[in-house]
Parts: C-alpha cells; structure tokens; sequence
C-alpha cells in the first residue's frame, strides 16, 4: 500500500484528542444516542448498536478517522431509525404502502451486482433507492431539504474520495445515483471491512437478521409513502447469505443472482476491502483481509445455496458475469425479459452511459497472492457454488 494521503493523516493528528474517547464506548453511545432523539421501547435495536460501538471500540489499530468513522456510521443508524419510527407514528397510513414483487440483485460482491442495478434502473417503470435517500430516509421533502441531504451525501463521497482516492476507481458512489441496501440494513458483516473486530463475527453468525429486513421494508415504505408507486429494484451482495430473512419478508421478491469466478471476485474484493480500511486502520496486514474474507464470502455462498432451494423458480434469474460484462447490448434485453420487465428503445438508448467505466476512473487491477490466497484455496472454499455457476454458464 502506498503512504497515507496527506489529508489523512493530517486528519489523524487534529482527531487525536478525541480518540481516547473509545476507552468509553458507552458514554460515546449515550451521546449518540441523545442526539438521535427518542428510543422509548427500541431497547433491542439500541442494544445492538451498543455491542457493536463497544467492539469497534476494541478494535485493533484503529485510528482516529477510523473511531470517528465507526460514531458516525453508529450515529447516523440511530438518527434514522429514530426518524423513520417517529414518521410510522404521525402518518400510521406508511405501514399500509405495498412494495408489491420487488426485484433483488444478490451475488458475491464483484460479480456485476452494481452493474446489473444500474442497468435495471434504466426503466421509467422501476424505482431504485438513491444514495442521499438511503443516508437519510424520510418522506417527501422540501427543495431546499432535499439539496441539504444531497449535500451531506456530496460530503460523505468527498471524504471518501480524499482519505481513499483510489477507492473510487473501485466502486465510485454517486450522492443521486443508486445505491446498494447495505447502507440501510442495520446489520452486515460490512464493519469488518474497516476494522479487525474479532467480536464481532461470532455475534453476527448468530443473529436472526428478519426484523432487519422488516426495518428496511419499513425504509422503502417511508421513501414510497406520497410518491407515485412504481416497481423497487434493490441491491445488495450482502443478502445472500440472509436469502431466508428477505424472503420472510418481501416473498413475492424476484432475486436475481449474479455469477462470476470467485477466485476473480474474492482477489477484487479484498483489494476494494484494502483501500478502504486503510482510512481507519493502520497499518492493514493483506493476509488478515484474505483469510477473513475467504471465509466470509464463502460462507455467504453456501448460505445462499442452502436457500436457493426454496425459492420458485419463476422468482429465481440467474445472471452469467457474460450477459453484461462481455456485451450489454445483449445482456440487458434478456435480463429484462427475465424479471418481467419492458426493455425499450428509451432503455437502449441509455444502456451505453449506465455500463461506462465512471468518468475519470482507472481500470482496478488486483492479485489473490498479495492477500496470501491462491486459486486452489478458493476453489476448494466454493467448490459448491462453482458446480452452480458451472450449470448457470452452460445454461
């Protein structure tokens, strides 16, 4: 890796004051907390946040912009759950608001899952959560609060782009473009790519995800609530391995499952993983990212596989990295014939802009042995998934 950006670690030295207050993780929560507003009769939720503060807290080699990073994301799931429980209290009609047959992209993470969103997002007659709304879901706003939450999601992406400018030549987060459930899911394993939280897997390999699925059913009505109803097409590489709780809860949902090599995948994942750690850990042991996420995308997969069974197949598409990532022009028709969708001439015409490279990105390279992995080591971890993936690109 190279050396820390200069704003990052100028950023380190003015936040070093404040760092010790991680020895104190429930007085940092406390704060949160009051800030967010009222949590009478939440205690479960809250309590979960507070475990998850008090690991990151213990996490090793964190830095400053790292424990500011782990306040805000605990922070800001507080402030909107706060928001959106006191919206279901004002306007009861939002609970009522059917997200009728849902479409949701799934996939180990690097497969095509952004760009199949993204070429699903084309159609006039589907509607994607955008990044600013996900920050900070509400109802219909005002023009002058809707530029002030763009704004915030606009900040957010800068800091990003500055700490780690190379992460946007990886995955590059648009403020008003769409975006992925995981920032809106309370819980996923993505804290464990920013900080080495050993506590924390074990406490998330055992939880029961289905009232976070049913919070963010809850979202989607809130941002539906007022507003013309059109299909919701959703993403996220981190509901594969909770296909059971998704289904609980949206079981008219079309998931589409987007394949690729995982030994390609699992190599780009860990370099995205690594970039963006290094923002909030130092230093970060490559090998550590390779073994932890071996073992975390594999154990999606298997869960995922372990689902799939009970899905009906009129609500399963799977999706070839070949269908889009080789030629779009093809793909994009039949991926839209497969969710039940219209593919028109308006959808064609904008299908070259939505599968470009992001303007003023450069081509992400990435290499297993450099996170102490080889092919063999993850051919022998997905060996189920790939006798899968085998039959889907014989298909």
């Amino acid at each position: 890796m190279p050396m820390d950006p200069i704003p990052l670690t100028l950023a380190n030295l003015l936040l070093g004051p404040g760092f010790r207050g991680r020895r104190a993780p429930d007085r940092a929560f406390d704060r949160l907390l009051d800030a967010a507003g009222p949590a009478g009769g939440d205690e479960p939720y809250t309590d979960d946040f507070r475990h998850l503060l008090r690991c990151w807290a213990g996490a090793e080699h964190l830095t400053p912009v790292g424990w500011l990073s782990a306040r805000g994301h605990v922070g800001r799931h507080l402030a909107n759950r706060a928001r959106v429980r006191r919206l279901l209290a004002e306007h009861p009609g939002i609970e009522q608001e059917p997200i009728t047959a849902p479409v949701f992209v799934v996939g180990l993470p690097r497969t095509a899952t952004t760009l199949t969103h993204s070429v699903l997002s084309l159609s006039a007659d589907h509607r994607c959560p955008l990044l600013w709304e996900l920050l900070a879901p509400a109802l219909e706003r005002t023009p002058a609060e809707r530029e002030r939450a763009i704004t915030a999601a606009r900040r957010l992406v800068d800091g990003i782009n500055l700490f780690a400018p190379r992460f946007r030549h990886i995955h590059a987060l648009r403020p008003e473009g769409p975006e992925e459930c995981t920032f809106a899911l309370p819980h996923t394993v993505m804290p464990l790519s920013q900080a080495v939280i050993p506590e924390y897997l074990p406490w998330h390999e055992t939880r029961d995800f289905e009232a976070d699925y049913r919070y963010l059913k809850q979202i989607y009505q809130v941002l539906q609530y007022g507003r013309p109803r059109r299909r919701w097409v959703l993403k996220s590489p981190l509901h594969l391995e909770n296909l059971d709780a998704l289904r609980a809860v949206f079981p008219d949902a079309t998931i589409v499952w987007t394949h690729r090599d995982p030994a390609t995948a699992v190599a780009s994942f860990c370099s995205l993983v690594e970039h963006g750690m290094a923002v909030n850990t130092r230093p970060v042991d490559p090998h550590w990212i390779g073994a932890t996420w071996l073992r975390l995308l594999a154990r999606s997969a298997s869960r995922g596989l372990a689902s799939r069974a009970a899905v009906p197949r009129e609500l399963l598409v799977d999706v070839p990295y070949s269908w889009l990532g080789a030629d779009p022009a093809a793909g994009a028709p039949k991926l839209y014939a497969a969710v039940g969708a219209r593919w028109t001439d308006a959808d064609a015409a904008r299908l070259a802009a939505a599968a470009a490279r992001p303007k003023g990105t450069r081509e992400h390279t990435y290499d297993l042995a450099r996170y102490g992995l080889t092919r063999a080591d993850v051919d022998a971890a997905f060996a189920d998934y790939n006798t899968l993936r085998a039959e889907v690109d014989r298909a």
